[in-house]
C-alpha cells in the first residue's frame, strides 16, 4: 500500500465504527460493507445501537456502534477490532476495550474537548492515558477538516456536520485500500433526491481518503486477503432482509400468493418494511393495529389459500400465541417469525438473546405442536424463511422461524442463487374432481404423513368448516367425544413428528472423531464454529454440529449425540435447548454454556467454557 506506512497483510481484519446515535455510524458501516463485500471478501458485521430513540449527546447511554470484520474465512464480526473509529469521547470510552492491543483507534480530536470530556465522566483532560490505552491513537481533526472540505457548499452548520462520518468513511477507504468509486456509487444512490448532499458527502469522503493518503503518523495500514468467489452475483445483505427475500422465492415455488399481516415490532420491523416495498412481485403485506390482528389476518389468509406470514419478537410471539393455536387445531399453513430479542417483556429491544425457544415449543395452551426452525446466520434467513415456509404449507402446520436480533441486523456477503437451487413447493390442494372420487371430508388425511388436504374456498363442492373447536376426525362436524378427541391430539402430534422425514439429517462438521462435541442453535453459529477451529489449530480437536430443525429434531440427532461422551450446548440463555436435548436423552449428562447478557458469544468465551468443561472432566 502507501510507502510510508507500516503495512500488515492479514486474513481478516475487524472495523468498529462508534459514536453518537445521530453520528451515522450505521450508514458507514453498511457502505464499508457493501465495498467489502463488492470485491470479494467475505463480511459479518454486528449492528450494536442503543435502545433510546436520542439519548443527550455525547453521553455514554448513546453510544452507537457497529463492528465489521472483513477477509477470509469470516464467521464473526470478531471478539476484537483492528481499527476503531471514535467520533466523540464517550464513544472512545465505551468501546476502547473493544480493541486489540497494538490496533489503531482514530478520533475526532475536534470533539475531545473540556466539555466532552465531562460528558463522558472522564476525570482528567488526558482520556488516552487515563483509560491506559495500549493502541496506535491517530489524531484527526474531522470536524475542522469537514467544515474546510465544504466552505463554499452552501450548507448550513448543522448540515455539515453531519457529513463527519462520510470523512472517516474515507480515511477508513485508505487505510484498508476500497475502492471509492463503489462508496460513491451506494451515497449516490441514497441521496438521489437530495443532489446537494451527495455532492457534499462526494467531496468530504475524497477529502477523508486524501487525508490518509498524506498522513505522515506511523500508523500500521492493512491488506486483506480474500478467497477466490464461487462465480455469481454477490451482494451484502443483513438477515431481515434475506427472511424477507426467501418469503417472496417460497411464494414463487409454492404458486401461492404471499401474504403478510405484521405490527411493528423492533428488531423485526424491518421484514415489513422489505415486504411492503415488494407489490411488483405480487406481495400484499398489512400493517395492523395489534400483534394478535396480526397473526389473524394471517390465518384468514391462509385459509383463503395464501402462503401466511406473520413477523414479530418475543412479546408479540407471546401475544399471538391462541392464534397460533387455532392454526393448529384448523391445521392452516402459516409462518410465524420471531425475531428474537433480550427479555422479558419488553426487556432490552435492541439487544440479543436466544431466549424464546421453550415458549416456540409450548407456549399455546393444550397439546399445540408446531415445527421450529432457526437459521444461523444473516444470509442463512433466505433459506431458513423458504424452508419454513415450505414445511408449513407440505405439512399444513404452523411453523416458527427463530430468527434473533444479531443475524437479524447482521450483514454477510450473499451469491444470489440460481433459480433452480430451491426446490418447487407442493401445495397438498384438493381439486373438486379429486374430492369427488374421495368423498373428502376436511380432516381426510395423507396416510403417509398425515397432513390434511387444502380446500381453498370458491372450489365448487368443497365447502367446508374449520376451526378452533374440535372437529370429528371424519365429518369435521365439531365433535366433543372423548375419544375422538385424544385420536385428534395423537394424529397433529405425530403429523409434525414425521416432517423428521422431510429434513436434513443432522451433520457433524469439524473433527467427528473426536469424543467431545459442542452443539448449537441460530444465530451462534459463527462464533461456535470459529472457537472450534482454533482451538484445533492449538492441538485440541473438538466435534461440532449446529441444529437449524429443532422441532422436530433430525432423524439421526439423538442417536449422532450419543456417540459422544461430552455434549457440550453452547446458547445464549439459561440453558433451554440443553434442557430440551436433556429430557429426549435422559441418561446423558449434557454440559452447559450460557450467557445472559444480550451480546453475542465472544469466541474466546466458547474456547473458555469448553476447556473448563474438560477440565473439570479430568
Amino acid at each position: 500500500m502507501k510507502e510510508q506506512t507500516n503495512v500488515k497483510t492479514l486474513e481478516k481484519v475487524v472495523v468498529r465504527f462508534c459514536g453518537d446515535s445521530g453520528d451515522g455510524m450505521q450508514l458507514v458501516g453498511n457502505i464499508f460493507t457493501n465495498v467489502s463485500a463488492g470485491i470479494g471478501n467475505e463480511v459479518s458485521t454486528f449492528p450494536d445501537y442503543p435502545a433510546e430513540i436520542r439519548a443527550p449527546q455525547g453521553s455514554l447511554g448513546g453510544v452507537s456502534g457497529f463492528q465489521v470484520s472483513v477477509g477470509t474465512h469470516v464467521h464473526t464480526p470478531g471478539d476484537k477490532c483492528d481499527v476503531l473509529v471514535a467520533m466523540n469521547p464517550a464513544a472512545l470510552k465505551q468501546n476502547y476495550q473493544t480493541v486489540k492491543d497494538g490496533g489503531v483507534i482514530i478520533v475526532d480530536i475536534d470533539s475531545f474537548k473540556e466539555a466532552d470530556l465531562k460528558k463522558a465522566k472522564f476525570e482528567t483532560s488526558d482520556p488516552f492515558t487515563e483509560l491506559a490505552i495500549k493502541a496506535q491513537i491517530v489524531e484527526v481533526p474531522v470536524t475542522a477538516l469537514t467544515k474546510a472540505a465544504l466552505a463554499e457548499s452552501g450548507l448550513d452548520n448543522k448540515s455539515i456536520l453531519k457529513c463527519r462520518n462520510i470523512f472517516c468513511l474515507g480515511l477508513i477507504c485508505w487505510l484498508f485500500d476500497r475502492p471509492l468509486e463503489s462508496a460513491v456509487l451506494f451515497l449516490k444512490r441514497k441521496f438521489a433526491k437530495k443532489p446537494a448532499i451527495f455532492e457534499a458527502n462526494e467531496k468530504v469522503i475524497h477529502a477523508g481518503y486524501n487525508y490518509g493518503n498524506n498522513i505522515h503518523a506511523s500508523v500500521s495500514t492493512y491488506r486483506i486477503e480474500s478467497n477466490d468467489a464461487r462465480p455469481g452475483v454477490y451482494t451484502d445483505i443483513n438477515g431481515n432482509t434475506a427472511t424477507a427475500w426467501g418469503l417472496i422465492l417460497a411464494s414463487e415455488k409454492s404458486g401461492r400468493p404471499l401474504f403478510l399481516g405484521s405490527y411493528p415490532i423492533t428488531p423485526a420491523t424491518d421484514i415489513l418494511q422489505e415486504l411492503a416495498k415488494r407489490k411488483d412481485l405480487g406481495v400484499k403485506a398489512l400493517q395492523m393495529e395489534d400483534e394478535i390482528a396480526g397473526v389473524c389476518s394471517a390465518i384468514g389468509a391462509s385459509f383463503a389459500g395464501n402462503l401466511a406470514v406473520t413477523s414479530t419478537s418475543g412479546p408479540g410471539l407471546a401475544l399471538k400465541s391462541e392464534g397460533i393455536g387455532l392454526a393448529v387445531m384448523a391445521e392452516l399453513p402459516l409462518v410465524v417469525i420471531d425475531v428474537q430479542r433480550g427479555g422479558p417483556s419488553t426487556g432490552l429491544p435492541t439487544k440479543t438473546e436466544q431466549t424464546d425457544l421453550m415458549q416456540a415449543l409450548y407456549g399455546r395452551n393444550g397439546e399445540s405442536p408446531v415445527v421450529v426452525v432457526a437459521p444461523s446466520t444473516p444470509t442463512d434467513c433466505f433459506t431458513m424463511a423458504f424452508e419454513a415456509c415450505r414445511l408449513a404449507i407440505e405439512h399444513m402446520t404452523p411453523v416458527i422461524l427463530l430468527t434473533d436480533a444479531f443475524i437479524g441486523n447482521g450483514s454477510s456477503a450473499w451469491r444470489i442463487p440460481d433459480d433452480d437451487e430451491y426446490p418447487a413447493i407442493q401445495p397438498p390442494l384438493i381439486s373438486a374432481e379429486k374430492a369427488a372420487e374421495t368423498n373428502w371430508r376436511p380432516y381426510h388425511r395423507n396416510e403417509d404423513t398425515l397432513v390434511r388436504y387444502w380446500a381453498v374456498p370458491g372450489t365448487e363442492g368443497l365447502q367446508h368448516r374449520i376451526g378452533g373447536l374440535e372437529k370429528h376426525r371424519e365429518t369435521g362436524a365439531i365433535s366433543t367425544d372423548p375419544v375422538n378427541h385424544e385420536k385428534m391430539v395423537l394424529a397433529r402430534r405425530e403429523k409434525i413428528a414425521r416432517v423428521a422425514n422431510n429434513i436434513p439429517r443432522l451433520e457433524v462438521i469439524e473433527n467427528p472423531e473426536s469424543d467431545t462435541i459442542l452443539v448449537g442453535w441460530g444465530g451462534t453459529y459463527g462464533h461456535l464454529r470459529t472457537a472450534v477451529q482454533e482451538m484445533a489449530e492449538k492441538g485440541r480437536k473438538i466435534a461440532f454440529a449446529h441444529f437449524r430443525y429443532i422441532n422436530p429434531l433430525p432423524a439421526n440427532a439423538l442417536e449422532t449425540l450419543k456417540r459422544y461422551k461430552n455434549v457440550i450446548v453452547a446458547e445464549l440463555n439459561t440453558g433451554q435447548f440443553a434442557d430440551y436435548l436433556q429430557q429426549k436423552m435422559p441418561g446423558k449428562t449434557i454440559k452447559r454454556i450460557n450467557k445472559i447478557q444480550a451480546q453475542p458469544f465472544t469466541v474466546e468465551e466458547i474456547i473458555t467454557g469448553v476447556n473448563q468443561i474438560l477440565k473439570n472432566n479430568e
